[in-house]
């Protein structure tokens, strides 16, 4: 006898539930900070039971590292515009409206605070700039195949990336366009100088 089986529908009641919690948990933290809520508030105001949370998530710290894992890595498509400075302009300015969005904040101090909390805190960072090398590293390579000169995933890393978080941390926006323009022009221009 062949039992059929219910048809699982993708997304459904459970990706609802991961939204409104990981939305929770942000607002929490831009509101309240790291450190200040418990699971019964994520779950309170996510209109879900503890149960709920701690069956999916295990503990809040591993909500938490889910939440800024997602967040951080929920990257645009790498874009391909012909050029390395056309892919790092509009990457610059994809990560910029990511970062300066409404839960962008709050992310990058949850990212910074879960960094400091121990041996998860530390896989989690790993994990993220893993992520992150990745996506640059398509592009960098599309650039050297179009015979343009190779770049360092780190490189991008620390002249745009880097300053553009350091900004939002510090409530330095907003991040325009002529600033992430001359961030990807000095890289472009320091990457040159060093190759001639």
């Amino acid at each position: 006898m062949n039992e059929r089986q219910p048809a699982r529908r993708p997304g459904g009641r459970s990706a609802r539930v991961g939204a409104q919690v990981h939305q929770a948990v942000t607002g929490l933290i831009s509101e309240r900070g790291y450190g200040n809520f418990t699971v019964g508030d994520v779950a309170a105001r996510a209109g879900v039971a503890d149960s709920s949370v701690y069956r999916r998530w295990g503990s809040l710290e591993n909500l938490l590292t889910d939440v800024a894992l997602t967040r951080l890595n929920a990257q645009s498509p790498m874009p391909d515009t012909g050029s390395l400075a056309g892919d790092l302009r509009t990457y610059a300015a994809q990560v910029a409206r990511e970062i300066t969005g409404p839960d962008g904040p709050a992310v990058l101090h949850l990212a910074v605070a879960l960094s400091g909390s121990g041996q998860r805190g530390l896989e989690a960072g790993a994990s993220l700039r893993a992520e992150r090398t990745r996506q640059l590293q398509s592009m960098l390579d599309r650039a050297r195949d179009r015979g343009e000169p190779a770049l360092d995933a780190s490189d991008v890393l620390d002249h745009i990336l880097a300053p553009m978080y350091i900004r939002v941390l510090f409530g330095m926006v907003p991040l325009t366009p002529d600033y992430i323009d001359g961030l990807v022009d000095r890289l472009l221009w320091t990457s040159a100088s060093e190759g001639d």
